[in-house]
């Protein structure tokens, strides 16, 4: 199990978007992920009239490590380490550190 998975909100802790809030849209192999709004390159881009892409310079969205996120506490409004609990019934779900706040219900 991961401690950041698709659809969380996570906050930059290092880079050059440190602060920024965004939620996690890809994970790219074991370590990569790719957040909305974060680490966003220019890319320049060939027309290809097969793919009716146009050319031109476009913003697109890179992945970043996993180790320079945090994931976002709502309660708190920081970001918080993540660690992993077993429940009565047997699951095993993530919780917030500071305030051992189960993650996922």
């Amino acid at each position: 199990m991961k401690k950041i998975k698709k659809g969380d909100q996570v906050v930059v802790i290092a880079g050059k978007d440190k602060g920024k809030k965004g939620t996690v849209m890809s994970l790219e192999g074991a370590d990569r992920l790719v957040v909305e709004g974060i680490n966003l390159v220019r890319k320049h881009q060939k027309p290809n009239p097969n793919r009716n892409v146009a050319g031109g310079i476009i913003e697109k969205a890179m992945s970043i490590h996993s180790s320079n996120v945090a994931l976002y506490n709502p309660t708190t409004n920081k970001a918080d380490r993540v660690g992993f609990r077993l429940l009565a019934d047997g699951r095993k779900v993530r919780y917030f550190k500071a305030t051992n706040e189960v993650v996922d219900v």
